[in-house]
């Protein structure tokens, strides 16, 4: 028999969760991504004690000192032990977000102010307490335009995630809000806030060649990520076609250049859409797709542009039969239409944003195979390594734990206890860390993943599943409480080989 318990926080938020036959409401609660708060799960402590309001439960085991005989009297039970008998109402004493952080607020002192083409500048931020901002290569963040009484504009780092000082390029638009402060009235030494880092368009660890593509001052993410393969041993070719409207738009051509030594492997293309440009390649950058860019899609792709090249790019790819392994995009959509454009500029062949509202990019990725999808999931989570280690509070590292001890419940060795109930623990522990991020777009980019999907269909029977699932789990908790990101990657590794390895066991069960 199933129930249904209404979990009532202090905020005033209220959550249904289901509970299912001689399950605890606490092991229900996290099953369904709501972590109340937890620690012994033996009923020795007492930190999950809640009041019931109304239905009938079996309390469980308990000590004393975690919940005394006039407590439980009164309607005090410990969701840890208890089983339902009936639907519930509990009380539960915390806010709906404790176990959730927020992006976090930086402030900063804009030291430099570059104006780099007729429409293009370049500034730079020196950040306060720079040793807590992480951020991945091609995140964005929002920045307040100072005077303009709290509103926000999207910029994505044009620099590597490891050097002091944070830059960014921004096109300069008559009208735009942003615009007019660089031009008219900025100077070094003023203050800016933003909030960050978001977005999910960020460079995957290199599997297989990449071709980046950039549209105008789309180009920034992409130069974050030249930047981090510096460092990198890649050793996949990387090509770049760089595309904008008109030869005043072409900027950081030295840098780029600059990137074809000290990045093995790495070239470059400029196109320009203007057909009176002086540059030797014209039109769409779609018009000078090489074979060997493409690699009849063994190919990681990465496109930062407006939306009418996010969708040329895709329809050449169908038109072409191709269907890269990976494909990354992000659109970022017209904040300010100057008067003087002409109607037609939308249609252009890389006609650019001048600068993005907060809410102004849409960002999302595309996968070719069963394989593809679990090593999408891999690296985001080798992602968010890097966002949270050394940084979840004592009780995000007690949930993360909860979530591998469900998961392992459904398991004996080498064998499902319950397929499907291990469907749905396996995804809330790996959704776990996405949401002690604070940035949306990385948990949406988890959740657009068919992964569980993929899982809920193949292993709907008990069958063989890799031993070492289970202890995968822990490691990666294990990895977490030591701070230890080594550890935790090569956890994350080695788990995506292990589950690749069970669904294609599952798989052939069924053929």
């Amino acid at each position: 028999m199933t129930y249904q318990v209404a979990l009532a926080f202090e905020d005033g938020i209220t959550r249904f969760i289901k509970v299912g036959p001689r399950e605890t409401v606490a092991d229900a609660s996290y099953k369904a991504r709501i972590n109340i708060p937890l620690d012994c799960r033996d009923g020795a402590c007492g930190t999950c004690k809640s009041f019931c309001e109304s239905g009938k439960f079996d309390g469980g085991d308990y000590i004393e000192e975690a919940l005394t005989d006039d407590e439980a009297e009164k309607g005090f039970c410990l969701p840890c032990q208890m089983v339902p008998e009936s639907d519930l109402v509990l009380q539960i004493p915390t806010t709906s977000d404790v176990a959730k952080t927020a992006a976090t607020v930086f402030e900063s002192t804009l030291t430099e102010i570059r104006r780099i083409s007729e429409t293009t500048y370049a500034f730079s931020l020196e950040v306060d307490k720079r040793e807590e901002l992480s951020f991945l290569p091609g995140q964005y963040v929002n920045i307040e335009v100072p005077g303009s009484g709290g509103q926000t504009r999207s910029y994505s780092f044009s620099s590597g995630p490891e050097v002091q000082t944070v830059s960014f390029l921004i096109r300069i638009t008559d009208g735009g809000l942003m615009s007019t402060y660089m031009r008219d009235t900025a100077q070094v030494g003023d203050r800016l806030t933003f909030t960050g880092p978001m977005g999910s368009f960020f460079l995957r660890e290199p599997k297989r060649q990449s071709l980046l593509l950039a549209g105008g001052t789309g180009l920034a993410p992409l130069l974050s990520i030249l930047e981090k393969l510096v460092g990198m041993e890649n050793p996949h070719p990387v090509h770049l076609i760089y595309g904008v409207n008109t030869d005043t738009d072409l900027v950081e051509l030295d840098v780029l250049e600059a990137y074809t030594s000290r990045i093995a492997g790495f070239s470059f293309d400029t196109v320009v859409g203007d057909p009176n440009s002086a540059a030797e390649k014209k039109g769409y950058v779609t018009n000078h797709f090489e074979p060997q860019h493409l690699a009849e899609g063994d190919v990681d792709i990465y496109l930062c542009g407006p939306p009418p090249m996010v969708e040329g790019v895709r329809r050449h790819l169908d038109g072409e039969g191709i269907k890269p392994q990976n494909f990354y995009f992000e659109k970022f959509a017209l904040a300010v239409v100057p008067e003087a454009a002409p109607a037609a500029e939308a249609a252009a062949p890389v006609a650019e944003a001048a600068e993005a509202p907060a809410a102004g990019y849409e960002i999302g990725e595309e996968h070719a195979t069963f394989g593809a999808q679990f090593d999408a999931r891999m690296a985001l989570e080798l992602a968010i390594v890097e966002l949270t280690m050394g940084k979840l509070t004592d009780g995000q590292l007690g949930e993360f734990k909860v979530l591998a001890e469900l998961a392992g419940k459904t398991l004996d060795g080498e064998k499902f206890v319950n397929a499907a109930e291990f469907t749905v623990t396996n995804d809330a522990f790996h959704e776990f860390l996405f949401t002690c991020v604070g940035n949306e777009h990385l948990l949406q980019a988890y959740t657009r993943l068919e992964v569980p999907a993929l899982m809920a269909k193949v292993l709907r029977q008990e069958h063989w599943i890799d031993g070492a699932v289970d202890a995968d789990h822990f490691a990666i908790v294990a990895a977490f409480e030591q701070q230890d990101i080594a550890a935790a990657r090569a956890a994350i590794i080695s788990h995506n080989e292990h589950a690749k390895a069970t669904m294609a066991a599952a798989s052939q069960e069924q053929s």
